[in-house]
């Protein structure tokens, strides 16, 4: 069951990935992993570093997926977005928490989802 979820995620990060790339976001890393957490996508925009979430629902009857990115989990993002920047050497870069939400087969960009201070 785990790995059916699993391998759903990674499909739509695929989805979403490809879809970013059409609006001009060039994808740096997937699935980028630290013993806090994990980041979806990591791409650059105009400049500025994104971090993003991917998250997909088949419809919202239960809530947007995006609703699903409590503080808890923007917070552990954001540190482990730092990670990144320092093993990438580029704490100096502008740097954007965005959201991609997929509800069945419609994808929605959140820009600047969340904060970049904790």
């Amino acid at each position: 069951m785990k790995a059916d979820r699993t391998e759903k995620g990674r499909y739509y990060e695929s989805v979403a990935a490809a879809f970013l790339e059409a609006q001009g976001y060039e994808i740096l890393c997937r699935n980028f992993r630290t013993r806090s957490g994990e980041i979806d996508l990591i791409g650059r925009e105009a400049g500025t570093l994104c971090f993003i979430e991917v998250k997909y629902r088949s419809s919202s009857a239960y809530g947007m997926p995006s609703e699903f990115v409590d503080r808890k989990k923007q917070l552990r993002i954001m540190r482990v977005s730092r990670t990144y920047m320092t093993l990438h050497r580029c704490e100096r870069q502008p740097v954007r928490y965005d959201v991609v939400e997929i509800i069945g087969r419609r994808i929605r960009v959140i820009r600047d989802a969340f904060g970049s201070t904790f």
